[in-house]
Parts: C-alpha cells; structure tokens; sequence
C-alpha cells in the first residue's frame, strides 16, 4: 500500500459521517471503518462541526459589516458635499457672481 497518499473528502461527505456519528446509532470505530477514515480524523470533523454550528444561528455579520462600511461611506460623501458647497458659495460671493 503506498504511502503519504491522501484522500480528499469534499463538505457534504464529512458533513454526511459527522451526520452519521451525531446519531450514534453506530460507534466511532464502526463508522471510520466504513468510511475507510481514521478515527482521529472523524473526532477532529466532529469537533470543527460541534464548533461551528454557533455561526449558523449567527446574524451574517458579512452583511453587517458591508452595510456599516456603506452607511460611512455615504456620511462622508455627503460631508464632502456639504463643504464643497460651502465653498462654491463663498467663491461665487468673493468674485462678485451670486
């Protein structure tokens, strides 16, 4: 058998036997020898799965944090506005055009 070769699971595999380990309907060493996975590495999807599931619940904070840097974006254009109106008044006035 040849060495150092890795198998590569996708998500929705390790999402299925993390599934499946949940349950307990089988033991860890049942389901590794299934899957062909070694124990330790179902402990370790189990854990990051277990870990992660708070951030499902979460509000997005991706999206939050796009509308926060829109809204300030927004704030400073219109300062900007303001203070080049400002401007544009206060020239108009000293060259005599308004």
């Amino acid at each position: 058998m040849p060495t150092g070769v890795r198998k590569h699971h996708t998500p929705e595999q390790k999402a299925q036997v993390v599934l499946e380990l949940l349950k307990e309907e089988k033991t860890l060493s049942q389901l590794a020898s299934e899957h062909g996975i070694h124990h330790s590495l179902l402990v370790r999807w189990k854990k990051q799965a277990v870990e992660s599931l708070p951030k499902v619940f979460a509000p997005d904070n991706r999206e939050h944090d796009l509308k926060a840097s829109y809204e300030k974006k927004m704030e400073g254009l219109y300062q900007e506005i303001g203070r080049l109106s400002t401007q544009i008044t206060w020239l108009k006035k000293k060259s005599g055009m308004s």
